[in-house]
């Protein structure tokens, strides 16, 4: 048995501790900001668009300064973010300790979770978090944070507007609407300026007979199948494993680099002056860091690997370039540089691509959007088509014009996703720093709204009356009894 002090058993008990905690740090500030509408409208102050870990972190953020967001997200509730839908990872990559999302409150910790239901004991015994034990406590992370989440509301349209506001279009269950902010923020995820990654091989390859790794797909339909995957990375291993446990007959993992990366590189980045510093960073220098990390590419977890290996049915193959994609038949034919392989079906672990084409929500801003390939020209061979793409960003996160005046209103929108990294860093998706990023985009936020509206705050201030004194703790003394001499 452990020597730890005993904890106090249940959820029941820790979410007692944390609105103590909460209560004790006046977490949620006083609302401070003016009522607005427009036309007949509300104005909501911050809206958020995705309510998984990078959303509720900015909303519980902003409460902190007492700024009240409302959080729109398309999943229907308990089903936000990858995790519980198309992520098919075992645990997740990130150690235990990391504190993600609780913005530097113990009691909302993910540990603090874990051992107010299995104790003391279980968190030691712990290797890695379970992939859908972390969907449990964003679940819960929501409910306590009392986070404003409205399910199953699609955005459909961004649109920046003169005089301070942003239009939404959304798609709800009861049809479409449209909502004003005076600032929106996207936690769209890894994908959230774009889609999949897909190579030019796949064009006019059946859609039956393929699908990319972020895809919903039934892997209980590979059962007895050949499955091909293309890639090595996390999701590659990820999706070969998932395969493999449903049965498929074999799985041959392709890909075109020369050997396995054994090292994660980018955890070698991970010290706190560099998630603080990197926004201040020349550009030669974020640009040097983001392609080094890039170029070495990050190796799949072991235990990920692990899951695939142990099946004598599994085939890693390197230094194997895939040329073109054929369907014969009922079967496609992957030629590589190494040779013809045969496959009952496919999947691309090819990752993510910045492709605003693959989110028509944002058609009207997206011409307007400032990239790093129009600021900053690297050295030649530190060419790199993700970071060239990739948001020139504000330092609160907001979009910057092409073309100034072009697009009004377009620095209203936040861009807290994982495209963010060449920009500030890695602080607005993974769980390492994404309290660092909700932070420094929750005090912004505050500061910008306080400016945009200091008249109001001035008058405000000006019809402060609440007194000090009521006129009672002193009595005026006779001066001229005091004073030595009078003038």
């Amino acid at each position: 048995m452990s020597d730890s002090p005993p904890l106090a058993a249940g959820l029941a008990a820790l979410e007692e501790r944390l609105a103590h905690d909460l209560l004790t740090l006046n977490w949620r500030a006083r609302p401070w900001l003016p009522v607005r509408s427009h036309a007949g409208q509300p104005v909501i102050d911050v809206l958020i668009i995705g309510a998984g870990q990078a959303g509720l972190a900015a909303s519980m953020a902003l409460a902190q300064q007492g700024i009240a967001a409302v959080l729109l997200d398309r999943a229907p509730a308990d089903y936000e973010g990858p995790w519980a839908t198309t992520a098919r990872m075992e645990t997740l990559r990130s150690p235990k300790e990391l504190t993600g999302p609780a913005l530097g409150v113990p009691s909302l910790t993910f540990r603090a979770w874990f051992e107010a239901q299995w104790g003391r004991d279980a968190w030691d015994a712990l290797d890695k978090i379970p992939r859908l034990q972390w969907m449990d406590y964003l679940r819960w992370y929501r409910r306590v944070t009392e986070a404003d989440v409205r399910n199953e509301h699609a955005v459909t349209a961004v649109r920046p507007r003169r005089g301070g506001l942003v239009e939404v279009q959304v798609q709800t269950p009861a049809g479409s609407a449209t909502w004003l902010a005076r600032r929106v923020v996207l936690a769209t995820g890894r994908d959230g300026l774009g889609g999949p990654q897909i190579p030019a091989f796949m064009q006019g390859v059946d859609r039956s007979l393929w699908a990319h790794s972020s895809d919903v797909l039934d892997y209980a339909t590979l059962a007895a199948k050949r499955v091909g995957v293309i890639g090595m990375g996390s999701s590659a291993m990820d999706s070969a494993g998932t395969a493999l446990e449903c049965g498929a007959a074999s799985v041959d993992l392709i890909a075109r680099r020369a050997a396995m990366p054994t090292v994660n590189k980018s955890k070698g980045s991970g010290v706190p002056g560099l998630t603080q510093g990197h926004h201040e960073l020349p550009d030669a220098w974020k640009w040097r860091i983001r392609h080094y990390i890039n170029a070495q590419q990050v190796p799949p977890p072991q235990g990920s690997t692990l899951r695939v290996s142990r099946h004598p049915h599994a085939f890693f193959h390197f230094g194997c370039a895939v040329q073109r994609v054929q369907r014969v038949g009922d079967v496609l034919h992957v030629s590589t540089s190494q040779g013809l392989f045969a496959f009952d079906f496919l999947i691309l672990a090819t990752g993510f691509a910045i492709d605003w084409a693959q989110k028509p929500e944002f058609a009207s801003i997206a011409p307007h959007v400032r990239i790093w390939g129009e600021r900053h020209q690297p050295p030649a061979g530190d060419e790199d088509r993700e970071l060239f793409d990739s948001p020139d960003l504000g330092a609160l996160f907001e979009f910057r014009e092409k073309s100034p005046g072009a697009c009004p209103g377009l620095d209203r929108i936040h861009c807290f996703c994982y495209p963010a990294a060449l920009s500030h860093g890695t602080v607005s998706g993974d769980i390492p720093a994404i309290s660092d990023g909700a932070r420094r985009l929750a005090s912004g936020i505050a500061g910008l709204l306080y400016a945009e509206d200091v008249e109001h705050h001035f008058a405000v201030l000006q019809a402060y009356a609440e007194p000090e004194l009521l006129g009672h703790e002193w009595t005026p003394a006779d001066t001229s009894q005091r004073v030595l001499q009078k003038p």
